[in-house]
């Protein structure tokens, strides 16, 4: 039969980070379908406009995977389900075409464990939060979970920064850059002189709950 048709997505002019880690895994005769996002930091991502930009871009690429013959496959970073974009193209195709999704590890995961510390102990919470989110929203959901996973960093560390230190959790956060990655980085966030981070960044907060003590 012909080669796969492998999908993925990326920012126009770069590699695209889940066809990076395939490399040297595809057939030769592959077909490659890179996905650029029409905008990236350009809008803001919570106006009307940023909005319908990306609804139009999902519809268009569901529009041909669909029409495409044979088996397409569609590369996600971490889990599919799981904050990432093709969540947007499975909902549009499907009940049209057969869809089977492969659960992923999620990049938060790695994270975790490139710090060498179990995020959860016993009975503790975790919140997973968005830099996104409003500064005040940040310091609220900051306060209500033992521990934190903060997504979507980038430029928004140093409002992060100022919300951990508003919930006094400051010195208890990681940032891990790049985790799983070749380029991994890990420390203690209030050891970083800069807020130059990548989009590729995890500020995590370690739970310390209930647990049996170690036998002396």
């Amino acid at each position: 039969r012909g080669g796969e048709t492998i999908a993925y997505f990326r920012k126009a002019g770069k590699r695209g980070q889940a066809r990076q880690i395939v490399e040297g895994m595809l057939r030769a005769d592959a077909v490659e379908l890179a996905m650029e996002y029409p905008v990236t930091t350009e809008i803001l991502f919570n106006t009307p406009e940023y909005n319908d930009i990306l609804a139009r871009f999902y519809d268009d690429w569901a529009e041909r995977l669909a029409a495409l013959p044979g088996e397409v496959v569609v590369l996600c970073e971490g889990d599919p389900f799981f904050y990432g974009s093709f969540m947007h193209l499975y909902t549009r195709l499907q009940g049209r075409v057969e869809l089977d999704v492969i659960p992923g590890i999620t990049g938060m995961t790695g994270c975790w464990n490139a710090t060498g510390v179990a995020i959860t102990w016993g009975d503790d919470v975790m919140t997973v939060l968005m830099a996104t989110l409003p500064e005040a929203d940040l310091v609220h959901h900051m306060g209500q979970s033992e521990a934190l996973v903060i997504m979507k960093t980038g430029r928004n560390l140093p409002k992060v920064r100022r919300a951990l230190a508003s919930a006094g959790r400051l010195d208890a956060a990681w940032l891990v850059e790049r985790g799983t990655m070749p380029q991994q980085r890990v420390m203690k966030l209030a050891d970083l002189q800069d807020n130059d981070t990548p989009y590729f960044a995890v500020v995590l907060v370690h739970g310390h709950g209930r647990r049996p003590e170690i036998a002396e």
